[in-house]
């Protein structure tokens, strides 16, 4: 009588952890089968009824020009071109650093001419040495990008540094 019972139990509790038919747990409910069940995870639409995978608008960038530009660095990556440049803005706290194409065109003579901008915070502390005030940005731009480009110029406030592309 211990081995029908020791079977029985042992095939409830192997069942019961399947989504079917078979599950006991579905004996006295309705049957659902895991392909009709929704993950709860992933919602399907936001509250403004577009999917949740669907890109959002974004607002404009309202960044300022970066004080001065230290470093410009040129990698070569799968994609295209990796592009770094390290500033020193006016101010502490100086957030969202971008290096961003001028509204007019940044390609003008086999040059590419990218603007350093970031965020000031809504209360700037002014002062502390350069390093305290540092920035860093990168952006990788593709091949299709950078057709025609011989040289990269990043632009700051005071000064720009150009780099040639080997």
């Amino acid at each position: 009588m211990r081995i029908p019972v020791l079977v029985l139990f042992s095939a409830v509790l192997a069942l019961s952890a399947c989504q079917s038919r078979w599950n006991p747990a579905n004996w006295w409910d309705k049957d659902t089968t895991a392909a009709e069940a929704v993950n709860p995870l992933i919602p399907d639409q936001t509250e403004d009824g577009q999917s949740f995978f669907a890109a959002k608008e974004t607002e404009e960038y309202r960044g300022l020009p970066i004080d001065k530009v230290t470093s410009v660095e040129v990698h070569r990556v799968t994609e295209g071109r990796l592009i770094m440049a390290i500033g020193v803005a006016s101010v502490h706290g100086t957030s969202n650093v971008r290096l961003m194409l001028p509204k007019e065109g940044g390609l003008e003579g086999g040059v590419l001419t990218l603007n350093l901008m970031g965020r000031p915070p809504i209360e700037p502390i002014v002062g502390g040495s350069d390093q305290t005030r540092e920035v860093t940005t990168a952006v990788v731009l593709t091949a299709q990008q950078m057709a025609g480009v011989r040289t990269i110029r990043v632009k700051a406030l005071s000064n720009s540094i150009d780099r040639r592309i080997r």
